[in-house]
């Protein structure tokens, strides 16, 4: 028996997104057809024919190799539980309800939050993270100040708070915006637009003094355009909206990324993902976000859209000398290679 990864394949437009590598035991007979295959030919022209049929069982879904600078990790996070969580749990008429516009955290959520935070630091991921994206609603900027931000905020420090004090009427004390990354607001990733009250958002006016250290400038509208009483987005449209938002990420420098959202968005923009994969894999991609929950993915660029260039290649060769592959040396020197 020996141990193949299963990685996941997925394709959606031109990106692709990778889930981390788990390992079974997988019969011999089973990889390879019975029986097993004969050692390895030492003529070196035979090589050729044997790195081809690897490379022909790489076209068939198991093992890929991409290049470091075409990747970025993404760290994919669902709101903690808001009060529309609740109230809807009991009745789902509920989220019609004016009295639920913009939801804020509920304390049990606030508590969610602040378990989560002490993950991502005993993990490690809070110092690796470059970029906090977040969806321009309460409970998700709530969320994602309160996993990713600084320490309670002190009175004197030079710096605007990440939120301010009390919040959503969370008694919660100020966050600070010292020692973290940059947060982002972007209104692609918001939640299923529409109907819903609790997924309409304030007025970024509204929302700069309570979150002074996010940046709301790639927000283009004031008011809530986009969110319509009367008309709810298809789920095919926010799957559509969420390829927009990863082929957006491109356009970004940063390599390692989180992103605070929702469930429904991020369920049908996953959901076109992984269908090469086993279901296992599958499942991992696509199931449902519960509230709070942390996935950590590996988003693959396959088709040139992003430009960035390595930062940790390196040209060989310096300084200039020969350079001749032991192969191609044995084949013009056929005596000598094999003597060696």
């Amino acid at each position: 028996m020996i141990a193949m990864p299963i990685q996941t394949v997925i394709h959606i437009c031109n990106p692709t997104l990778y889930l981390n590598s788990s390992f079974v035991s997988t019969p011999i007979s089973k990889l390879y057809g019975t029986p097993p295959p004969p050692p390895l030919p030492q003529r070196p022209s035979r090589f050729r024919t044997c790195f081809s049929a690897l490379s022909d069982m790489d076209s068939t879904g198991g093992q890929s190799v991409y290049p470091l600078h075409r990747c970025k990790t993404l760290h994919l996070v669902r709101h903690a539980q808001g009060i529309h969580n609740v109230e809807g749990e009991k009745n789902h008429d509920a989220y019609l309800s004016y009295d639920l516009f913009d939801a804020q955290l509920t304390a049990l959520g606030w508590k969610q939050v602040h378990n989560l935070r002490k993950h991502v630091q005993a993990c490690g991921i809070s110092k690796s993270i470059d970029l906090v994206i977040v969806s321009p609603l309460l409970r998700t900027m709530q969320t994602a100040v309160g996993v990713f931000g600084g320490e309670a905020y002190t009175d004197g420090v030079n710096v605007p708070p990440l939120m301010v004090a009390n919040t959503g009427n969370s008694g919660h004390p100020a966050i600070s915006s010292l020692n973290c990354p940059p947060f982002v607001a972007v209104e692609l990733c918001r939640e299923h637009l529409g109907v819903h009250p609790c997924d309409k958002r304030r007025s970024i006016r509204e929302y700069r003094p309570l979150f002074p250290a996010i940046d709301f400038s790639l927000v283009e509208n004031d008011d809530d355009i986009l969110w319509k009483p009367d008309i709810r987005e298809t789920n095919e449209e926010v799957a559509d909206r969420g390829q927009k938002f990863l082929k957006w990420l491109w356009t970004r420098e940063e390599k390692e990324i989180a992103i605070v959202t929702h469930s429904g968005f991020l369920f049908h923009t996953l959901s076109s993902f992984g269908n090469d994969c086993h279901p296992i894999v599958k499942s991992e991609i696509c199931a449902h976000f519960a509230n709070c929950e942390l996935r950590s993915m590996v988003f693959i660029d396959r088709s040139m859209i992003g430009s960035a260039s390595s930062t940790t290649n390196y040209p060989g060769k310096i300084p200039h000398g020969l350079d001749l592959p032991s192969d191609v040396a044995t084949e013009k020197l056929p005596e000598e290679g094999l003597a060696n």
